[in-house]
């Protein structure tokens, strides 16, 4: 197959593009290094069904052309981590809106199968008001609850929100072929932390026998889904014919509090580093708000798909923690 990836320099997007080149396909991915690197496809270097092109999604021109030759995109291209989110609102709200506008549009002139990255920040605080019960996952039909729009922390679940709705329409106006995946917290080997990256930025900081930082009391909880496992997903939701014109969560079920995580991390790096709690405020400014718990439901992706999780946490951080300790050894 034509595979183009959007965002492709990406931490997902990069894993995605060599699982198909692994595949025997042809991959494009263009990406406008913001948060993408160069290093991250250093794998595909040389492989003459790979090219890259450095550019944007809101390049309709470029785009058209890598559409035409497309026979499915996955459209990952996105800021990316609350810290980069947090000091460029502007550049947040425009790359979405604009992306997915040119997206979209072109899915639906050249009706070529698009899988459109959502994430599980447009939940928002759903969890923390809808149910306190402890088994209570969140759910793809679920409502959304979210703060002020004088809080910029809710932009870019906004923006991902109308991401979905517009390629929903799409679909149900015009038929476009699109597919929508809600990502939950992907980690694996080779994420970068500059971006508030929790568990890479705990793995490091432990490495180096420094403190980790926990924002807030820490006993907000998360759930982690390996890259390899969100690859997999992706791709038996693209390849089903069912899933599309649907909404899926994408992510790990069994969550766990942010500083369970912090002495799980201490634990397995046998480090002696310790635990500083560190206000919202300090660590992004006045006003911050988090959601308490952001934990998926993915009996509808399981159902439909046969999906299941092949690394449970304790595989995750042993496969970071080795790639990151291989990385201090030089």
């Amino acid at each position: 197959m034509k595979i183009l990836v959007t965002g492709g320099a990406g931490f997902i997007g990069s894993n995605l593009a060599g699982a198909f080149l692994a595949n025997g396909d042809e991959v494009k991915v263009i990406d406008n290094l913001s948060t993408g690197s160069l290093d991250n496809l250093a794998f595909a270097q040389g492989n003459g069904d790979f090219e890259l092109t450095t550019g944007s999604v809101t390049d309709k021109d470029t785009m058209r052309s890598l559409y035409s030759w497309c026979d499915q995109c996955y459209h990952l291209a996105a800021p990316v981590g609350v810290k980069y989110i947090m000091q460029r609102p502007v550049l947040t709200i425009l790359d979405n809106i604009r992306g997915i506008d040119v997206v979209m549009e072109l899915a639906n002139e050249y009706k070529k199968k698009t899988f459109v990255a959502s994430t599980s920040e447009i939940y928002g605080k759903s969890l923390d008001l809808l149910d306190g019960s402890s088994e209570r996952k969140l759910k793809e039909d679920d409502y959304r609850i979210e703060g002020s729009t004088q809080n910029h922390r809710w932009a870019y679940a906004n923006t991902k929100a109308l991401d979905e709705f517009l390629a929903l329409a799409y679909y149900k106006e015009f038929g476009s072929p699109v597919v929508i995946g809600r990502l939950f917290n992907t980690v694996g080997p080779k994420q970068i932390s500059n971006y508030g990256m929790v568990i890479p930025n705990f793995v490091e900081c432990a490495l180096r026998g420094e403190d980790l930082h926990v924002y807030g009391t820490g006993q907000q909880r998360r759930s982690f889904m390996h890259v390899k496992d969100v690859v997999t997903a992706i791709r038996s939701l693209m390849s089903n014919e069912f899933a599309t014109g649907e909404v899926f969560n994408v992510g790990n079920p069994v969550e766990i509090t942010i500083h369970e995580l912090a002495l799980l991390i201490i634990r397995k790096t046998n480090s002696k580093s310790g635990i500083r709690l560190v206000s919202y405020e300090e660590a992004y400014g006045p006003g911050f708000e988090d959601m308490n718990r952001r934990t998926a439901d993915i009996s509808k992706l399981t159902s439909l798909t046969g999906f299941k999780i092949g690394y449970d946490l304790e595989a995750i951080l042993d496969d970071i923690i080795a790639c990151q300790e291989a990385k201090v050894r030089g």
